[in-house]
């Protein structure tokens, strides 16, 4: 049996996202986050926890492939405390700002004992919101004066979020950036559970426990026979990713040798076109 047959085999962890623009503060945030989570030891009360892993997913460098670990430097204080396990992922180029091997590592963290697993993503643009699909409890870092009323409505994060963090709350903007997000809330009608909007600094540690809190919260509206349902979609997605990513692998096998050249000579002389050159690789394949 393989590894990942054997990860997915046991009980999966609960999952916190935390993602953002760049430069919100979602590594210090989630820097101090762990010393709560420590502190406070488990869900208020349901399913306990000792230990707490992170995982911090980067840009990939462009020359080697890998991680740049940066964002790493804010949690150094974390680096030798036995209870927390922090590794850093690439991108791999996935503008969701998750890697497909992410779902993967979570659950190998499961299978590892850890209850609980942080999921902190590169900061991303507009609509690339993979965190929601990857995550039980997604919250999105926002600063004051992130942008107007407008620039709020068409953010795709703005519509995935569970809990919306304004960091940097002690700068100016913070009721404008309050006032949009609610805005925003409203428009989009009714909400089975509306996103909290909670204010932190921290660099000063305020307002994080109060985020725990917020998660604590959300944890229990799910734990009301949601959570289950919220994890089959999460499954869906997941199990459609690995499909499409292993199809891209078995195209990457038809497109060369001497069947692919024969066609590419075809589409050349005029005596098919792509569509059924590539149908005719498949069936041959």
């Amino acid at each position: 049996m393989t590894t990942a047959a054997l990860a997915y085999r046991a009980p999966a962890p609960y999952v916190v996202g935390i993602t953002g623009p760049p430069g919100a503060g979602k590594s210090t945030l989630t820097d101090q986050l762990i010393n709560v989570v420590l502190e406070r030891g488990s869900f208020d009360g349901v399913d306990p926890f000792g230990e707490v892993s992170v995982l911090c997913v980067d840009p990939s460098s462009p020359f080697t492939g890998g991680a740049i670990l940066g964002d790493r430097i804010r949690m150094q204080g974390h680096a030798t405390n036995e209870h927390v396990f922090i590794r850093s992922m690439a991108t791999r180029g996935h503008l969701g700002g998750l890697s497909l091997a992410v779902p993967d590592a979570v659950r190998v963290l499961g299978a590892a004992n850890f209850r609980l697993v942080l999921v902190e993503t590169v900061g991303v643009g507009q609509m690339e919101v993979d965190i929601a699909s990857a995550a039980d409890t997604t919250i999105v870092v926002v600063n004051p004066g992130w942008g107007d009323a407008m620039q709020a409505n068409k953010a795709g994060l703005l519509e995935v979020a569970d809990i919306f963090v304004i960091n940097k709350a002690d700068r100016a903007g913070v009721r404008e950036t309050r006032r949009d997000l609610d805005q925003m809330l409203d428009l989009g009608g009714e909400h089975e559970w509306r996103p909290l909007i909670l204010e932190t600094v921290a660099t000063t540690n305020s307002g994080v426990r109060e985020l725990w809190d917020g998660v604590v919260a959300h944890r229990k509206f799910l734990d009301d026979g949601r959570l289950e349902n919220h994890r089959r979609a999460r499954m869906r997605v997941e199990l459609d990713k690995v499909l499409a990513a292993t199809v891209r692998s078995r195209v990457g096998d038809l497109a060369h040798g001497e069947a692919y050249e024969a066609q590419v000579s075809a589409l050349l002389a005029g005596t098919t076109d792509p569509y059924q050159a590539a149908q005719t690789l498949l069936e041959g394949a």
